[in-house]
C-alpha cells in the first residue's frame, strides 16, 4: 500500500478518510468560509497539501451533489494536481464560479479526489486506415 504524506492547514476540517462501501473517491472540504455572488470567481481553499508518491497525481472534480447544494462549477472541470505539486505551502485549491449566490461553510464537502497513476509513455504511429469498427464518428450510436 502507497503512503502519501498529508499537511493540513486547519484543524476545523475532517481528516481525510474513504466513505467505507460507497467509493474508493475521497472528500475534499472546504477550510475557510467563502460567500459569493452569482457569476464570481473564487479558489476555493481545501485545507491539505500532499506530498504524492513518485509517478502518481491527484484527480479533482466536483462531488454530484456540489452543484445543487452550492450552486458552484468547477471552472477547470477536472483539476490535476502532479507530483511537483507537493510543499510546504503547496495547498490544494478548487476553482469556482458561482452560477447563484451562495454560501460554503467551513468543512462542508465540496469536491472529491483519488490518486492516479501517471500515464505510460506512448508512441503514436500514423496509418491511412484504422481497423476497428466504423460506427459513423459520433458519439456511442453514430447518430447526430
Amino acid at each position: 500500500m502507497e503512503q502519501i504524506k498529508v499537511k493540513y492547514f486547519s484543524n476545523e476540517i475532517e481528516k481525510l478518510a474513504y466513505i467505507d462501501g460507497k467509493s474508493d473517491w475521497i472528500d475534499l472540504r472546504a477550510s475557510e468560509e467563502v460567500s459569493l455572488k452569482q457569476g464570481e470567481f473564487k479558489l476555493i481553499p481545501l485545507g491539505v497539501a500532499m506530498e504524492l508518491p513518485e509517478g502518481y497525481e491527484a484527480h479533482i472534480v466536483p462531488r454530484s451533489s456540489t452543484y445543487k447544494n452550492f450552486g458552484i462549477i468547477q471552472a477547470n472541470h477536472c483539476g490535476i494536481v502532479d507530483g511537483s505539486y507537493c510543499g510546504d505551502n503547496d495547498m490544494w485549491k478548487m476553482p469556482v464560479i458561482a452560477m447563484r449566490d451562495t454560501q460554503i461553510h467551513v468543512n462542508d464537502r465540496i469536491c472529491q479526489f483519488r490518486i492516479m497513476e501517471n500515464q505510460p509513455k506512448l508512441c503514436f504511429e500514423e496509418v491511412e486506415h484504422l481497423e476497428g469498427a466504423d460506427r459513423g464518428g459520433f458519439g456511442s450510436t453514430g447518430k447526430q
